[in-house]
Order: structure tokens, then C-alpha cells, then sequence
């Protein structure tokens, strides 16, 4: 089981998305659990602030360090193997690989920043890993945070219906899954490919895996060359 701690000041952003399909049955079997830790309940401000300009100037507010510190220091005190991750822009790109990683983690705490940032001194001081879903900016972490959980949540044992699902996916290897169909056979002239029918299920995982590779290779050429890399490697061993 994996408790998510989400450091938002905005709850109502996240809790909806546990509210049904396969991340609330997750929750209703005791498989993750979630909880949410609000910084602006430990600012010392009588209007609950926790943003503040930026020092020597700039644009946009920065979330500022006293509350979100005493919020993150909280946590850990009442959970010392808390792991705590940041989306921020400047992160490593969340991979799949970091997703069944993390999901040996019992404690996970994501901090969501807002505005124009977190102060640096708060995430040189709590963070364990940063990461970022993306080359964009967004108006707040909490999105991250939900992407960056749902993909943990799917490696946890019993999530998925079909633990089997989870082989063959997209990113595993660096390749892409080939095209996938399902009924009618014939949908408005565009038919199943023939040998995924004929159920000989040798030839049908040797097709797969070649649309697989050609898939990757014309829509994501980066991990088509990683792939190429990483096959030449295991063929000179």
C-alpha cells in the first residue's frame, strides 16, 4: 500500500480525480490512500498568506518559505520515511521507469508549487527528487502531482484488473505499443489487421513487436535511437 501526501493549497484540484474509476477502487481496497496538507494552514499571517514578491524583483509571486517549511517539517516529523518529490520546470522528465520505481515507496509526499515558484532554499532543503512532466509551464504543480501518482498507482500489486496489462506498454524498452483494435472487424471500410484474427498468438506477438518498433521509430525517433543503442549493445555481449 502507498499513501500520497498532495501539498496543495488547492484540494478541491486532486480529490476529484480519486472520485471514481480505477484510483477510487484503489482507495476502497486499501491498495493507496491519500491525504492533503495545506500550507496556508501554517502561516503565521492573519490573512493565511503564503506568497510574497520576488527578492531583487521579477515578475510573479513566490509561495514563501516559512509556511510551506513548517508544513513539509510536519510531515516529516509525524512520517520520517516521508519521500518527497517537487514538480517543478526545472526537474528531470518523469519516465515510466521512475513510476515502478517509486512504487516500492510506502510514504509519498508531492509537492505542488503555485504561482511563479517555490522558494529555493524550501526545495534545497526537503526535496528527495524533482520532476517534470514536460517542456510547458503550468498554472500550478497539482496536475503534475496527479500524473506523477497515477503512474505510481499502477504498479502497486492488485490496481490494475489485469496485472498483465502492465507488460508490453508503452516506454517499456523504449518502445511504443503497436496499434491496438478491438469489434467490429470492419469499422467503416477500416478492417483488424488479418493475422491478429487468425489466433496464432507466436505470429501475432512477432507482428506486434515489429509495428511496435516501426511505430516508435516514426513517431518518437529519440527512443527509437535509444532502442537501436540499447539492442546493438546486447548483441555484442
Amino acid at each position: 500500500m502507498i499513501n500520497f501526501t498532495f501539498v496543495t493549497l488547492f484540494k478541491s484540484l486532486i480529490s476529484h480525480y480519486f472520485e471514481d474509476s480505477i484510483l477510487k477502487n484503489a482507495i476502497l481496497k486499501n491498495l493507496i490512500s491519500i491525504e492533503f496538507v495545506n500550507p496556508r494552514d501554517f502561516s503565521s499571517d492573519k490573512f493565511k498568506r503564503v506568497d510574497d514578491y520576488q527578492s531583487g524583483g521579477g515578475a510573479g509571486l513566490l509561495l514563501k518559505p516559512e509556511p510551506l517549511s513548517k508544513a513539509l517539517k510536519s510531515i516529516k516529523q509525524a512520517k520520517p520515511d516521508a519521500y518527497m518529490i517537487f514538480t517543478l520546470p526545472c526537474g528531470k522528465p518523469f519516465k515510466q521507469i521512475d513510476a515502478k520505481r517509486l512504487s516500492s515507496k510506502k510514504e509519498i509526499v508531492l509537492v505542488s508549487g503555485r504561482y511563479e515558484g517555490i522558494d529555493e532554499r524550501v526545495v534545497e532543503k526537503y526535496a528527495d527528487e524533482i520532476f517534470s512532466i514536460g517542456d510547458f509551464i503550468l498554472t500550478g504543480g497539482e496536475l503534475a502531482s496527479m500524473c506523477i501518482s497515477d503512474a505510481i498507482s499502477r504498479y502497486v500489486p492488485n490496481v490494475l484488473g489485469n496485472r498483465e496489462s502492465l507488460n508490453g506498454e508503452s516506454f517499456e524498452n523504449f518502445l511504443l505499443e503497436p496499434p491496438l483494435f478491438t469489434k467490429p472487424n470492419d469499422f467503416e471500410n477500416s478492417k483488424v489487421i488479418k493475422e491478429y484474427l487468425k489466433g496464432n498468438h507466436a505470429k501475432i506477438h512477432a507482428l506486434k513487436n515489429r509495428l511496435s518498433i516501426c511505430k516508435t521509430e516514426y513517431f518518437r525517433p529519440d527512443l527509437y535511437a535509444k532502442y537501436k543503442s540499447k539492442r546493438k549493445l546486447e548483441e555484442n555481449r
